[in-house]
């Protein structure tokens, strides 16, 4: 009995870390019975926590909405991981402004040891706004969550050539890269992985159904995205032989993302691959290649061809 305040929050804490918990899972991480499971419950009833139960083989227990919000547990690294996502929020609709607030509120409640990394993230500035899509943050919760519990969800998703479909996936996992959300899943029908950017989905509706994860491909989702945007085909590609080795030519972008591939060619050079739907994004990429001063030769198709001589025509007379 006198450890039954502590078990109680170890309870509530994993009621609000996932969906929905059977009973025997929560007895064997709380290491008691499943009789204890289920007066526990009923306590954190009595404190007017909705926790709902249902019964059979898919049967278990889960903190739903209540009226009241009741505390959220987090242990001293969950805080900080969460400070770390408030200080770099941008882009997302309607939680931008809410953002420093909840940073302050979050370094009153930390242990000592704890605040002053909670207190260098508020003091660093929320990132610049950039002129990328906005995001709204109940859809982006939503994806989250069946990202989080291995639900099946369908939703509408555009094309980038402007095409509609319904789609019906498994998620894996949210990521963001250079300001885009994107959500990583694998589709059934397609047998395949697929990424979708986040903007272009609408009317996401879980389906209660529940998956067993897959195995990604990859040693990490990020890694994943990479790759799948390096490979792809987009409206302007240009190629460049430059006299470099490979490894040299990347550690000068390793803090950027480089949209295509590098691949030697030999000891002392290699071949770089860039795609982009802008043409404007395509040139800022050959410049920053051109500009490690190493030489090169170039190929690309002549009206993406004519665009890079025209920039450089207008470099060169402004200089």
């Amino acid at each position: 009995m006198n450890d039954l305040p502590g078990r109680l929050l170890r309870l509530l804490s994993l009621l609000q870390s996932r969906r929905e918990w059977s009973g025997r899972e929560l007895a064997e991480r709380l290491g008691v019975t499943d009789r204890t499971v289920r007066r526990d419950v009923e306590r954190l009833r009595s404190l007017d926590y909705p926790v709902t139960g249902t019964t059979g083989t898919a049967g278990g227990y889960r903190l739903a909405s209540g009226r009241n919000m009741p505390p959220l547990i987090l242990d001293a690294d969950e805080v900080v991981a969460v400070a770390a996502g408030l200080a770099t929020v941008t882009g997302i609709e309607g939680i931008e402004d809410s953002a420093m607030s909840a940073l302050a509120k979050l370094e009153q409640v930390l242990p000592a040891r704890h605040r002053p990394q909670v207190a260098a993230l508020g003091e660093s500035s929320v990132a610049p706004h950039l002129d990328l899509p906005r995001i709204d943050a109940q859809l982006l919760a939503s994806l989250a969550s069946c990202c989080r519990d291995s639900e099946i969800i369908a939703f509408d998703y555009e094309s980038r050539s402007g095409a509609s479909s319904s789609r019906r996936v498994e998620p894996h996992q949210l990521v963001a890269v250079h300001g885009q959300w994107y959500l990583l899943a694998y589709d059934p029908e397609r047998a395949d992985w697929r990424t979708f950017r986040v903007d272009r989905i609408s009317s996401v509706r879980p389906s209660r159904h529940h998956f067993t994860p897959r195995e990604l491909p990859a040693p990490d989702a990020l890694s994943y995205l990479e790759q799948s945007f390096a490979t792809a085909s987009y409206r302007h590609s240009v190629t460049l032989w430059v006299q470099l080795p490979a490894d040299e030519l990347r550690r000068n972008f390793y803090r950027w993302w480089l949209p295509g591939t590098v691949e030697a060619d030999g000891v002392d050079s290699c071949v770089v691959r860039l795609t982009t739907e802008s043409p404007e994004l395509l040139i800022q990429y050959v410049a920053a290649v051109v500009a490690l001063g190493a030489e090169f030769t170039m190929q690309a198709p002549e009206q993406t061809a004519a665009l890079i001589r025209d920039v450089g025509l207008r470099l060169a007379s402004g200089a």
